[in-house]
């Protein structure tokens, strides 16, 4: 790990800074340690409710998520919906981004080859996949095994921050929504993507991989914009993919002169 990418980083309970220490981050304050793991910091641990059961479920459909989600499109003829919300993202020349939930990385062919890119997921089934991808593609990326909850970045570092796909079934979708706006730069638009209910209904309830994790009863999805604080600017929900998606956008408020 390089020290710019260091620069990036704090605990994300106490939000002090770490200092390398062999193979593991030490926090400068409490000592506490965190190892990396194949070049791969992991700041999960104990995970309980939702987080656990679909940290569970993406780890074990990981390996062939990629080709049963073209498939599926295929089958379906359903265009790929990623050059729509891909356009809702500001990203500029060189810039720092930040996926929460990057999963096996596909979203990143759709963006400049010259970012940093970071990205984050609960899941290391998921972030083994996307290393894969990465090498295949060849793009570099910074990826971190880590909760959208508890974000392991330093305040204001990121032009970009966006999420595709998770929202739905976090935890602390309240906390994960803040914790985007924390890491963000005063005046970055944040994105978040999710399937609407219908969709959820449709991919999840009926299909044998994943219906079990969708039970009867499931409560209803819905488009979190009542969780964005008030003093955001140009807050705003669409739905997206012909109905298949809601986009959910927002912008930090810039710094004051």
């Amino acid at each position: 790990m390089d020290s710019e990418v260091l620069c990036q980083l704090c605990d994300p309970d106490t939000r002090y800074e770490f200092e390398l220490d062999g193979s593991t981050l030490r926090n400068t304050a409490t000592g506490r340690v965190y190892p990396i793991r194949d070049g791969i910091p992991l700041f999960v641990s104990t995970l309980s409710g939702s987080n656990l059961k679909y940290q569970a479920l993406y780890d074990r459909i990981a390996p062939g998520y990629d080709i049963a989600e073209s498939l599926v499109r295929l089958f379906k003829r359903i265009p790929d919906p990623r050059p729509e919300f891909i356009g809702e993202l500001e990203i500029g020349p060189g810039a720092r981004v930040l996926e929460v939930g990057v999963g096996t990385g596909a979203n990143l062919r759709y963006l400049p080859g010259d970012i940093d890119f970071y990205g984050i997921d609960i899941s290391w089934g998921m972030l083994r996949k996307c290393r894969k991808n990465l090498r295949k593609w060849r793009r570099t990326a910074h990826l971190f095994q880590a909760q959208a909850c508890r974000l392991p970045f330093r305040a204001g570092v990121f032009d970009c921050v966006f999420h595709v796909g998770g929202m739905n079934f976090f935890s602390e979708q309240e906390r994960a929504i803040r914790e985007m706006i924390w890491v963000a730069k005063p005046g970055t638009k944040i994105v978040i993507v999710d399937e609407t209910e219908k969709e959820v209904r449709e991919n999840y309830q009926k299909n044998p991989t994943t219906k079990a994790y969708f039970p009867p009863g499931t409560e209803a999805v819905r488009c979190p914009i009542e969780l964005v604080p008030e003093d955001m600017e140009e807050i705003r929900a669409r739905e997206i993919a012909d109905g298949r998606l809601y986009c959910l956008s927002f912008r930090k408020p810039a710094a004051p002169r």
